[in-house]
């Protein structure tokens, strides 16, 4: 290469980097003006409003990287390093791309989540939008992260050319990778089908292996159950698919809760329904749907009687029985006593039990 090439080089590569550093600072001024339109436009609309804050920064690096990839590729293809030069910013410009789809599937889900607030009595459709909502948002983000890792390694020759030689293996190598992928596919078709079908959702109360508590979270392969005493029990996705569990909020929050007292049989039935009555009109978790007293068993020395009591959600209900178990043990310790569970027996005296011991010859008579 001869003097005036070199100049013509050098040449290029100065104009080439006069052109670079104005198609970055003219991209951080259309993001900086861009943003602002969008941000008045969005102003009214949650979800619009959601993703154009979320992919602000991610944008704020597309649109130069965008800008850079115009002026590599229309650089000569002799100047120094100008392979390299296009091929890593092409991987930054995928990278960033992942991350903006990324983050506006994150705001999409936010908005469509804000616009729902379980902060309310009736939240069962709120919680199942929640729920489809982030299983979904989920998916699709393990997705995108999968597809853009993907194409960044399609950049490199050397992998297209592994590809290409692990074809001819694809049987073995299938079987072997499904195996040992099988977690990871069969959490994220869990996660579909639970998104799609709801049997929970978010806040839901469930009875888990003897355990109660209520759904925390939902990720990509399991759900956080919050146990009444504040421990947290992981579960995988897919146990929900494959094992039965109860969930008292599938339908509808409101449940019937029973407290059981045992009682004398000579304990009259009415003032205890009457203070029953009393306790649960007292109760602000009593939802006045039922209050009733019946008497379910009958022992050999007491009977049993069941309250059955009516709340909003399992948490009212719980705090109601206890009312009303303990206003129904403090009116009959107050006001019938007597007819509390009791043991009876009869003991004779002593000299009684010599006479008729006497009287029936079991004993010899005193002189």
């Amino acid at each position: 290469m001869n003097f005036g090439e070199l100049n013509m080089l050098e040449d290029s590569a100065w104009r080439v980097l006069v052109l670079a550093t104005l198609s970055v600072v003219l991209a951080l001024v259309v993001h900086r003006v861009g943003a602002a339109v969008i941000w008045r436009l969005t102003r009214n609309l949650p979800i619009s409003s959601a993703v154009a804050r979320r992919s602000w920064r991610p944008t704020r690096f597309v649109l130069p990287l965008v800008a850079l990839q115009a002026v590599w590729q229309a650089a000569p293809d002799a100047l120094p390093l100008i392979s390299q030069v296009r091929h890593g910013n092409a991987l930054l410009l995928l990278a960033t791309l992942t991350w903006l789809a990324l983050r506006a599937i994150d705001g999409v889900a936010q908005g469509v989540i804000g616009q729902h607030s379980v902060e309310v009595e009736d939240n069962l459709n709120a919680r199942r939008i929640h729920t489809q909502t982030r299983l979904l948002a989920r998916t699709a983000g393990f997705m995108v992260l999968v597809a853009g890792l993907s194409l960044m390694l399609m950049t490199f020759p050397g992998a297209r050319q592994v590809g290409t030689s692990l074809l001819a293996s694809a049987g073995v190598i299938g079987i072997v990778a499904g195996i040992a992928a099988r977690p990871v596919f069969s959490n994220l078709i869990a996660g579909l089908q639970l998104a799609l079908a709801q049997p929970l959702r978010i806040d839901d109360v469930l009875i888990v292996q003897g355990e109660w508590g209520r759904v925390e979270e939902i990720t990509g392969t399991y759900v956080v159950l919050k146990i009444w005493d504040e421990r947290r029990l992981i579960i995988p996705l897919q146990w929900f698919i494959e094992n039965p569990f109860q969930n008292w909020t599938r339908n509808s929050a409101q449940i019937i809760g029973t407290v059981f007292v045992w009682v004398d049989y000579r304990m009259p039935l009415e003032p205890l329904r009457q203070a029953a009555r009393r306790a649960c009109e007292a109760a602000p978790e009593w939802d006045k749907r039922l209050c009733l007293l019946q008497v379910v068993e009958a022992g050999e020395r007491s009977m049993q009687l069941r309250v059955l009591l009516t709340s909003g959600n399992s948490s009212l209900n719980w705090d109601l029985r206890c009312k009303v178990r303990e206003a129904l043990v403090d009116f009959m310790q107050r006001e019938y006593p007597q007819f509390l569970p009791t043991m009876r027996a009869e003991v004779a005296q002593a000299g009684e039990g010599a006479e008729e011991a006497k009287s029936a010859g079991k004993l010899p008579a005193q002189a």
